[in-house]
């Protein structure tokens, strides 16, 4: 399995899903972690160090020159 590392902290789910799906239509794959509860608790995730957008270590570079453009 490959390593995953964070590309960028959002304060909400939204904002990560919105970056998720541009990464991802330029042919990078990730995911999305964020301790909420799942979903139950949404104010924990602020204090848990929000909502993290991860790639592929091998990915890291372009996905950050990606969300520069938006």
């Amino acid at each position: 399995m490959e390593k995953l590392v964070v590309v960028k902290n959002f304060l909400n789910k939204s904002e990560a899903e919105l970056a998720k799906g541009f990464i991802e239509s330029n042919g990078i794959a990730t995911v999305i972690s964020a301790d909420n509860l799942g979903g139950y608790r949404p104010h924990l995730t602020y204090g848990m160090g929000g909502v993290q957008l991860l790639v592929r270590e091998k990915d890291l570079l372009k996905a950050k020159e990606l969300l520069e453009e938006i």
